[in-house]
């Protein structure tokens, strides 16, 4: 048998080969780096992911307070099929408001888009527990407008200490494709 020899690099070989390494490592990183950016600065923004709005757009007549009721409600007020159509867009239907006391009374506003051709018409709002509620800044949001919801949750109307708890806001509108749509929050209420 005979034996394999192997050559030892010397240190600088080991110290250029390493050099080289890092030199490639960082090359590769600053453009993978300045593809990132440039994609991120470049790209369109989505409407769907986006809840800014433009005061101006905010619809402020006839507002209502959705209460926890569950009785059936009005006939929702369809447009004909072949006239233009309401779309409604909630871009956040979904809130944690993280750890609360027992006793907190918390609050966040959504929006409604009517990202349709006809006027959008909240028939009826309801919340899915009694300490929820909802106050809507419009019950019918012309095209391209919004209307705002502040949602509050009232920890203390019951005990739900120790407990995480998660409500709704069901929104019963005239758009054919989504008829009712949904908003919930969830808390972690802290034991007393």
């Amino acid at each position: 048998m005979k034996a394999r020899i192997r050559h030892k690099k010397s240190v600088g070989q080991k110290s250029q080969n390493n050099s080289w390494l890092m030199l490639t490592l960082l090359v590769v990183g600053v453009v993978l780096l300045g593809v990132g950016l440039v994609s991120y600065v470049t790209a369109p923004p989505s409407a769907n992911a986006s809840s800014d709005y433009d005061p101006e757009d905010v619809v402020t007549d006839q507002p209502v307070l959705a209460i926890h009721e569950m009785e059936e409600g009005p006939p929702i007020p369809f447009l004909p099929a072949s006239q233009p159509q309401p779309k409604i867009q909630i871009p956040e239907k979904n809130f944690n408001f993280g750890m609360i006391g027992p006793q907190d009374v918390v609050e966040q506003e959504f929006i409604i888009r009517n990202v349709g051709d006809a006027p959008l018409t909240i028939s009826r709002a309801y919340t899915t527990c009694g300490c929820t509620t909802a106050e809507f800044s419009a019950t019918v949001i012309p095209p391209g407008k919004v209307a705002t919801i502040k949602l509050i949750f009232d920890a203390g109307f019951h005990d739900t200490s120790g407990q995480t708890v998660r409500r709704g806001l069901i929104i019963e509108n005239n758009d054919p494709q989504q008829s009712k749509a949904e908003i919930w929050v969830q808390a972690s209420v802290r034991s007393n």
